[in-house]
């Protein structure tokens, strides 16, 4: 009972900070989208100079797209704006510029946010996760299917692609009046974008420019998405032991990372602020984090020890753990030796 307290307390003392800015908000969206335009359009003036300019200068408008999605991510969240309407129409325009489509990710991200580190809840809005009892019955076909996806080539060279052109674009059964139509608005904006785009610039050039920009800033959201989940001691526990409060603190790491790449991603390496209280708009995230000390404990990972991540395959629901698919192997092995032995 006295744990459950201090959950809500906690729980509360951050809510006090999910005040939506409408002066800060506007400020954030010129110190991306202007940037955003300019690097734009850098790297195609930059192609009659050199390819190597050019991709520098796409990298670059990538991590401002990173940005520009952390705000369409606040939108969804109503927390951006003070007004719904303004939410709805400044995410569904960004929808448009980032390629997510804004119905259908509010709704698959709320139920990441309601279901985050339930094993019994799997399957919307997250990362494809097989604890090592699962994957030990699992077919051989989707023990491959699993080992692929998992591989971090797969993951961030092929993961961006499929979200762009297959995962964002289409509708999930099931799909609402709503969410349908604006999927469907989108992907005739898009569709409209790329061909004035390639009508005003040759599809080559077009292409050289939004095709590399927009791959960096996909590979690096995949990479924040998964990295901010998939901890060593990150918490995942069956519905009957699940706990929201837990699952936000514990299961939901600080990214500290330098100032210039905490602010390219808008904040959210406070994602256990976020977990814990969503409607805190992203640049009160850090505020939060100062002020509400408890948060200070949650798991601080870096750039460096962020690394190790890439290993962590399976969860181990015995010993609440990540294993990697040799210490799986290795496992197994003394496992078969014991049974032996007997």
């Amino acid at each position: 009972m006295k744990s459950q307290t201090k959950q809500m307390n906690l729980k509360r003392k951050a809510a006090t900070f999910a005040q939506a800015d409408t002066r800060a908000g506007l400020l954030q969206l010129c110190n991306t989208v202007l940037p955003l335009a300019f690097l734009w359009v850098a790297a195609y003036q930059s192609l009659s100079l050199s390819i190597w300019l050019s991709l520098l200068f796409s990298v670059i408008g990538g991590g401002f797209v990173v940005r520009l999605f952390i705000i369409f991510h606040d939108c969804t969240h109503g927390s951006f704006f003070k007004h719904a309407k303004a939410n709805r129409v400044l995410g569904t325009f960004l929808g448009i510029i980032t390629h997510f489509p804004f119905e259908k990710w509010k709704r698959s991200h709320a139920m990441h946010h309601a279901t985050s580190g339930n094993l019994d809840k799997r399957g919307t809005g997250d990362i494809w996760l097989l604890t090592i009892e699962e994957y030990e019955q699992a077919s051989i076909w989707k023990k491959a299917a699993y080992r692929l996806y998992r591989n971090p080539l797969i993951m961030f060279g092929l993961g961006p692609l499929y979200l762009f052109l297959i995962e964002n674009r289409l509708n999930k059964r099931g799909a609402k009046r709503k969410e349908r139509f604006n999927t469907h608005v989108t992907n005739v904006a898009i569709v409209a974008l790329y061909a004035a785009g390639i009508w005003l610039l040759g599809w080559q050039a077009f292409l050289l420019v939004q095709g590399p920009l927009m791959f960096i800033a996909g590979a690096a959201g995949i990479w924040l998405f998964y990295v901010q989940h998939q901890f060593e001691d990150s918490y995942f526990e069956n519905e009957a032991e699940w706990d929201f409060v837990k699952a936000a603190v514990e299961g939901s790491s600080y990214y500290k990372l330098p100032k210039p790449l905490q602010w390219i991603t808008g904040n959210i390496g406070f994602h256990h602020v976020h977990h814990l209280s969503p409607k805190v708009p992203n640049y009160n995230l850090e505020k939060t984090h100062q002020q509400v000390v408890p948060l200070q404990k949650a798991t601080t990972i870096t750039l460096a020890t962020s690394l190790a991540s890439l290993k962590f395959r399976l969860f181990d629901e015995k010993n609440k753990t990540f294993v990697s698919f040799g210490d799986f192997k290795k496992m197994r092995k003394m496992k078969l030796a014991a049974h032996r032995s007997l």
